[in-house]
């Protein structure tokens, strides 16, 4: 008896797992990821995710956070009406010269799980950025 009643409890506590909402279901950023290719060191750059209310509730975003304190994503303050989108400003400092792959997590209100996004990119030196954009210029001009 005492089996059949401690199945029946695990398959309710199962059932309430399955039912809950996961984030792709009420909303879809335009990119996962951006990539900003090769930066300059010191010269902080930023990226605009777009999220999209694709349920028919409004949707709170109750924090957004990154994997470190060289990102900072700014807060979204007001609910995203169904169908509506809001705009999710990510600055990165780009303080350390060295490739770089950073998480950035979106906490929407009622989903346990948070949303992961993602940048990367590659801090250059200053002098080899010149050089970069140097390289790149002259490569355009001997295409046209």
């Amino acid at each position: 008896m005492k089996k059949i009643i401690l199945l029946a409890v695990a398959f309710v506590f199962t059932l309430g797992v399955f039912a809950q909402q996961k984030v792709d279901d009420v909303v879809k950023f335009n990119v996962e990821a951006h990539d900003f290719g090769k930066i300059k060191n010191n010269v902080p750059v930023s990226y605009v995710f777009e999220i999209k209310n694709i349920s028919d509730k409004p949707i709170v975003v109750e924090n957004s956070w990154a994997s470190c304190g060289c990102t900072t994503p700014e807060k979204i303050v007001d609910p995203i009406m169904p169908g509506a989108t809001a705009k999710l400003k990510v600055d990165y400092n780009a303080a350390a010269v060295a490739p770089f792959h950073k998480d950035v997590f979106v906490k929407i209100a009622g989903i346990e799980t948070p949303k992961t996004v993602q940048i990367s990119g590659e801090v250059l030196t200053a002098e080899a950025y010149d050089a970069f954009q140097k390289e790149k210029g002259e490569k355009s001009k001997t295409k046209n």
